[in-house]
């Protein structure tokens, strides 16, 4: 697809996204709605890049930060625009982006749900963040150093694979009055 051609494809391509951005009725990561969009029609992503922000200038989408990423949702204006122009898009398309839409959202949610990340503060010390985030809220979320690259990396590692399990044993510890013992 090339960026310069005609109107009516590049026109499918802006109401793809804000009939994705409709569809899931949720504000929505660059990556998350960028992966629906890919299983929809094959779109170069600094295209997909430029349609967003061509969508953001004109009032269609709302893009905002939380927690470090970049999220979008659709306007009311970018509403009644795809009530417009909903037919520019095949059916075939918005059957393709329906068919994809929950199952990519639920693996995102389930992705992002245990989040675990380390930052280097010199060659031998490094910041470690640990998270469980529900609906996009941080509802958990630990931070703590390390005195080695391995050793970040073991913290990070055993969070991901074992928040599940460390997550309520933090909890209880939290909650349980030294009396209780």
């Amino acid at each position: 697809m090339k960026i310069t051609s005609d109107d009516e494809t590049l026109a499918e391509n802006k109401v793809l996204i804000l009939y994705i951005l409709e569809k899931a009725n949720k504000a929505l990561t660059n990556d998350v709605l960028y992966k629906i969009v890919l299983e929809a029609v094959n779109m170069n992503y600094f295209y997909f890049q430029q349609f967003i922000l061509d969508l953001i200038n004109v009032g269609y989408v709302f893009s905002f930060q939380k927690e470090e990423q970049t999220l979008y949702s659709i306007t009311d204006s970018g509403k009644r625009t795809l009530d417009l122009t909903l037919d520019l898009l095949p059916g075939i398309i918005k059957l393709k982006a329906d068919t994809n839409l929950k199952p990519i959202l639920d693996t995102a949610e389930e992705e992002q749900s245990i989040v675990a990340e380390y930052t280097p503060l010199s060659e031998n010390n490094y910041t470690i963040v640990c998270k469980v985030v529900e609906n996009n809220e941080t509802v958990f979320e630990v931070k703590t150093f390390a005195g080695s690259r391995e050793q970040a990396k073991d913290i990070v590692d055993n969070w991901q694979n074992n928040a599940s399990e460390i997550y309520p044993k933090i909890l209880e510890i939290l909650t349980t009055k030294k009396d209780e013992k």
